[in-house]
Parts: C-alpha cells; sequence; structure tokens
C-alpha cells in the first residue's frame, strides 16, 4: 500500500520505542556525521548548517492528519534520514505534538550541534532524547564518526553535559560499538568514563546487526557485547536485536522480502520502492534475514544486492 505520507513512516517496530511513528525532519543523509556504521548509507551532505530543509507546517500537516485518523504508536520519533537537529524548527514539531496529543516524543540525535544553547533549548521540549556517544577522542571519532570537519569531540562532549543539566526528560545514551574498531577494553573503558560524566538516565549499547554503510563496520559478537556491557554500570543494556521478532506483521513482511528474493536479488532501496518502506524499516527486515541465514549478499555483485540463501 502507498503511504500517503512523505515525513512520516510507520509506526516501526522498536525494542527501545515500541510501536514508534517516525519523522523525517531534512532530505536524505543530510547529517554532521558520515558514521561507517549507518544503515542508511554514506552521508551525501555533510553540513552544521541549520535550515528549515522540510518546513514544520509540512511535517505538522501531516500529523494532524495521522492523529486525527485515530492512528496509534507507543511513541513519535523525530529521526530518520539524517540529523534532525540540523532542522531549525523542529522545535515547532515537538511543541505541536505535545500540544494536541498525549504519545511522547522522542528525539533521535547525534548532539554535535548540542553546544548551540537554542539547539539544547528546543531538544529539551521533547519527553526522551537518546543521543550517541561512540568514540574516546577526537581521533577515534573521526574514524568512526567521519563528522564535519568543524566538530571537535571536546565541545561535543561538553555540549551533552550542559544538557544533562537542562534537561528535565528521559536522556538515554547509545554507544555504538564496531568491532576491531573501538573495542578495546582501554576504549570502551574510556567511552564509559565520558558517559558516566554526563549521567544518563540509559546507557544503551548497539553494533551493526543492520547491513552497515562499510563492509568493514563489523558487528559485535553477543557474548562480548555482554562483557563490555559491564563496563558502563548497572544501568547499561545490549539493545542489539541478535534475534528476530517473532510479531505476526514483522514476520509477514520478512516472509514478502524473502519470497521476492527468491524471485531476483534486489538492492535495499528496491525493497524500499516495492514494499513502500523507509531505509530504516527496510534495513531492519534484511538485517534480521540475513543474520537467520535465510538470505545472503549477492556474491557477484558490487552494488549491495541481496538472494535468498536457497538460490
Amino acid at each position: 500500500m502507498i503511504s500517503k505520507y512523505r515525513h512520516l513512516f510507520g509506526p516501526v517496530p522498536s525494542r527501545r520505542f515500541g510501536r514508534s511513528l517516525g519523522v523525517d525532519l531534512t532530505p536524505f543523509k543530510t547529517c554532521s556525521f558520515d558514521c561507517i556504521f549507518c544503515q542508511l548509507g554514506r552521508t551525501t551532505r555533510k553540513t552544521l548548517d541549520r535550515a528549515p530543509y522540510i518546513p514544520a507546517c509540512q511535517v505538522i500537516e501531516e500529523l494532524d492528519d495521522w492523529i486525527n485518523t485515530n492512528e496509534s504508536a507507543d511513541y513519535i520519533t523525530l529521526a530518520g534520514s539524517g540529523e534532525p537537529t540540523l532542522n531549525s524548527e523542529f522545535g515547532r514539531v515537538i511543541d505541536y505534538v505535545r500540544k494536541v496529543s498525549t504519545v511522547p516524543v522522542a528525539l533521535l540525535t547525534n548532539a554535535s550541534l548540542f553546544f548551540d544553547r537554542a539547539v539544547r533549548a528546543q531538544a529539551a521540549k521533547a519527553d526522551v532524547v537518546k543521543m550517541s556517544l561512540s568514540a574516546p577522542d577526537q581521533f577515534s571519532m573521526a574514524h568512526i564518526n567521519r563528522p564535519h570537519r568543524d566538530i571537535d569531540f571536546k565541545q561535543l562532549v561538553k555540549g551533552q553535559c550542559l544538557f544533562r543539566k537542562e534537561f528535565k526528560g528521559q536522556l538515554w545514551m547509545e554507544v555504538f560499538l564496531v568491532w576491531g574498531t573501538n573495542t578495546t577494553p582501554k576504549d570502551v573503558s574510556r567511552i564509559a568514563e565520558l558517559v558516566q560524566a554526563v549521567a544518563p538516565d540509559k546507557v544503551q549499547l548497539n553494533t551493526a546487526v543492520r547491513p552497515p554503510c562499510e563492509e568493514y563496520a563489523y558487528p559485535v559478537p553477543e557474548d562480548q557485547m555482554n562483557a563490555l556491557a559491564r563496563l558502563f554500570g548497572s544501568a547499561a543494556e545490549v539493545i542489539a536485536e541478535y534475534s528476530g521478532d517473532t510479531s505476526a506483521k514483522i514476520k509477514a513482511n520478512e516472509s514478502d522480502i524473502l519470497d521476492m528474493l527468491r524471485r531476483r536479488p534486489c538492492t535495499l532501496d528496491q525493497i524500499c520502492r516495492v514494499f513502500n518502506l523507509h531505509k530504516n524499516e527496510a534495513a531492519k527486515y534484511v538485517g534480521k534475514l540475513l543474520r537467520a541465514g535465510d538470505i545472503r549478499p549477492h556474491e557477484e555483485s558490487r552494488e549491495g544486492y541481496y538472494v535468498a540463501a536457497s538460490t
């Protein structure tokens, strides 16, 4: 079924947020980072310039329609195709949801703009803010996150600490670990010290269980993730979805994708077009099918095609 929305997607099943209605606030891959593990591919517009890339009035119009159709979700989540705080009007979107709906708002951000007081003030309107820290220093951040050249690591961490002092809602910190890249006990211990200084309510460890931007962004084995989580203390949990979702809807979507890949190889983009899925959704299903051994990368293709494992 073709969606009538351009800027909303889902609700997407999320281990963290239950049924999460995604809100896209930037053009595809407009971001301040170009993370090697990103499931959406490489950043095509790396910037720190804030602008109304997608005007708040357009997003609010779609949200108004969605709310008035009595649809339901556990969270309305500002996330999607890039860094949502680059949209200079993201605070207006949060204000609108808080005014007309009881569904809590979550903001997923890399916090690269939290040095800016105005950005922190807009972000503080959300019910939950999930920000990320996956490097212990500038050198490591340059390799893992490939940030905009003007992003300073110490300034980024300072912005996170300032936000913690100002924010009254739930603050969650995601640490994304890439096997052999930022997973030595020394590096993880240094990240843990920085995270503890920010003092989030939750610490969530993730890894590349979905197809990453770069082939060398290897997932950390589950037993190693559990061991590294202990370095963060009792507030830490592993959120990487090593096991599949068994709900009927998820299984149906996986089955449809698998049936198509049995007939012909497809890229992630083609899967998105055929099933009218946002890349976040499609990558979730492809990741589950890969881990289950039901599909595999097409060995003769360099363009990211997938095929059924039995073909």
